[in-house]
């Protein structure tokens, strides 16, 4: 198996690439059969990214704090463990944030997230395929996450946990005001979400696709990229379904 390896720039993680590299030959991106990133996990989402377009599976090692979507370092044995990993496929959102200086897209594995940029709350009015669901949110801000982003930071904002093969979306608010009842919804992949900002001058709102934020947002068009998909490895038994559905029953 060819592998070629990817790192974080923290100290811990170059060193950790250091010591693979002496082990295990590595291929380079463009010839290798499966890419190891060493960090956590946000470095597997700046890999994702980053090799896009080559599409090859990504195999992550943790070297960082949380690591949900990494797996456990260990120089040995990297090879039986790439053979017997068990695999997830993922496909992105497709954000496409319009400003005064025009429209910017940009792809979010876990999330696309809208949040105020000033003290004032944001008023947001929520359209799903065409229809207006909510006339008026006033919030801090609200998101729109993948099944691979729904533990991640929707959970932190109390949206549900979406298990990884489900065809669904989970749009989730950040600290509603009102409607104060409203925690959010479950929509269909295939949903087409917009964002309208109301009162966008006096009450900012920025847009943020995983990594990738666009300031003083006019309306956001989120909808899953059924064109790409990834691959992501994990060690047999600890799968991200498996992950998922066991976040779930912790305390």
């Amino acid at each position: 198996m060819k592998i070629h390896f990817a790192a974080a720039d923290a100290p811990d993680a170059q060193a950790a690439l250091k010591i693979v590299r002496e082990r295990y030959r590595d291929a380079g991106e463009q010839s290798c059969d499966v890419i190891v990133a060493l960090g956590g996990d946000g470095f597997m989402l700046q890999t994702l990214h980053r090799f896009l377009k080559l599409g090859k599976p990504i195999y992550g090692m943790n070297l960082g704090s949380v690591g949900f979507l990494m797996n456990e370092f260990r120089e040995d044995d990297l090879e039986d463990r790439l053979a017997k990993a068990e695999s997830a496929q993922i496909h992105p959102l497709r954000m496409t944030a319009h400003a005064a200086e025009g429209a910017r897209e940009a792809r979010a594995f876990n999330e696309v997230s809208l949040l105020r940029q000033t003290r004032q709350a944001a008023k947001i009015r929520i359209v799903v395929d065409g229809r207006p669901r909510i006339e008026e949110l006033i919030c801090d801000g609200v998101m729109v996450a993948t099944p691979a982003g729904s533990t991640a930071y929707n959970l932190s904002a109390h949206g549900p946990i979406l298990p990884i093969d489900a065809d669904l979306l989970a749009l989730t608010p950040i600290s509603a005001f009102r409607p104060r009842r409203w925690r959010g919804a479950l929509l269909s992949h295939k949903a087409r979400v917009r964002f309208e900002i109301l009162e966008a001058a006096k009450r900012p709102v920025s847009a943020v696709a995983d990594d990738l934020e666009v300031r003083d947002v006019t309306s956001v068009d989120v909808a899953e990229d059924r064109s790409i998909a990834m691959t992501m490895l994990f060690d047999a038994g600890h799968s991200l379904d498996e992950r998922i559905l066991a976040e779930q029953f912790v305390d």
